[in-house]
């Protein structure tokens, strides 16, 4: 494809649900008034487990789903369609032709799949020594099976494509998502992530690795502190989020309301470690964004960082920052991590983040990181300690950093004249 046939990529539509509510609005407003989703964690479980905070969905959902989508997949793949139905709303999209369909790709991001079917299977066999499973558990399990539901509900034959890169999952599927649509494999696609795992083996597993936070004894709301000097590790998230992606072409001709477009995306792996992160890869997430998009680091107003609120994680974000933008851009540049508010979503931390960000971008608010009181020496950058601060945003960067060592960058601008 020569330089004439590169297109640019807008988004027209967002869905989210959180922790912090239902809705993209719900989860911008939250994140402006640094209000948190985090509570204690009620929630029965097949056996007991040591997880006394949470950022789960606490309202009753109507997925819009008939009985036979509801039975046969995932929880995991019901978040998805409620955001993908809330992000199609948005954009407008109407009924498309046979030829639109067939140009019309899902690319979507989960961590751990249908983790509750999986984990309900295992009950049915090892506590309740039942000889078989529901017919259909397979379904319900497979990484694909959010990628599946929503090509059924929308008729999109394009491309349908699952990412499992743990918490850079649904970061790489809007990447994707959008070098598809840019080298024109697709004219528009949905894109984001799902996760919902607040079930025994999940947590058990997520206990044994000692990651999670300890809760705050004074106020549990705020027991995620990313780059705070006592942070104690990131809090248990369940989302989805989704964005409607579309060539600007197709965007201009039906009319649409245009949010904001793509303009670079960065993927590199570490290739050190499985759980350590690495300054140096994360990095070059960064540059290889800002190369795509032509653009330097003093352009771009506001990160929306990984920050997950772990002792290593935040520092090897701060250094990684310092090297990418330089350290007089990155000193100048509104960084945040919403993840204090919403917790860790995992597979669907990335779209979820992308999708506040886009807000951000459209109301020149940068969010604050809510409960940093005590920062850390070392996480030296302008975090927006405890509060949201109005600030032209031109330019937006969404960062991921997954076990693993997936890395991913997404640049964010608003609509380009030119």
């Amino acid at each position: 494809m020569s330089g004439n046939d590169i297109r640019r990529v807008v988004v027209t539509g967002l869905g989210a649900v959180s922790g912090l509510g239902v809705g993209a609005g719900v989860q911008f407003q939250k994140a402006i008034e640094c209000k948190s989703g985090i509570s204690s964690f009620i929630s029965p479980t097949a056996i007991p487990v040591d997880l006394p905070c949470a950022s789960a969905i606490k309202e009753r959902l109507d997925f819009d789903l008939d009985a036979t989508s509801l039975g046969l997949f995932d929880r995991t793949a019901h978040l998805a369609w409620l955001v993908a139905k809330e992000a199609l709303q948005q954009s407008g999209l109407g009924n498309l032709s046979e030829d639109d369909l067939d140009k019309s790709g899902i690319f979507w991001g989960t961590g751990f799949g249908g983790s509750n079917t999986l984990d309900g299977a295992y009950q049915e066999i090892y506590q309740n020594d039942k000889q078989r499973v529901r017919p259909f558990t397979v379904i319900g399990v497979m990484a694909n099976g959010s990628a599946g539901l929503l090509s059924m509900q929308t008729c999109f034959r394009g491309p349908s494509l699952t990412y499992s890169t743990a918490c850079a999952s649904s970061s790489h599927a809007i990447g994707e998502a959008f070098r598809s649509i840019k080298y024109g494999i697709c004219d528009r696609a949905i894109a984001g992530g799902s996760e919902s795992l607040f079930n025994a083996g999940p947590i058990k597993a997520w206990e044994a690795l000692r990651t999670l936070a300890t809760p705050d004894p004074e106020n549990i709301a705020g027991s995620c502190k990313p780059f705070s000097k006592n942070r104690s590790g990131f809090v248990l998230g369940e989302g989805a989020a989704a964005l409607v992606l579309e060539s600007l072409d197709s965007a201009l001709n039906r009319g649409a309301t245009i949010l904001g477009e793509i303009v670079g995306y960065g993927a590199t792996t570490d290739a050190i470690h499985i759980t350590r992160p690495d300054s140096v890869g994360q990095a070059k997430a960064m540059k290889a964004a800002m190369a795509e998009a032509e653009v330097n680091a003093l352009d771009i107003a506001y990160i929306n960082a990984h920050g997950t609120a772990t002792g290593v994680g935040d520092i090897s974000e701060t250094n990684s920052i310092k090297s990418a933008f330089g350290l007089d851009a990155a000193q100048k540049t509104a960084i945040s991590s919403t993840k204090a508010i919403h917790g860790h979503t995992l597979g669907a931390a990335g779209a979820l983040e992308l999708v506040i960000t886009f807000q951000a971008l459209q109301n020149n608010i940068a969010p604050g990181t809510a409960f940093l009181d005590i920062a850390d020496p070392e996480c030296n950058l302008n975090y927006l300690p405890l509060k949201s601060i109005d600030l032209n945003i031109p330019l937006a960067m969404s960062n991921s950093f997954a076990f693993g060592g997936s890395n991913a960058s997404i640049l964010i601008s608003k609509l380009r004249k030119t």
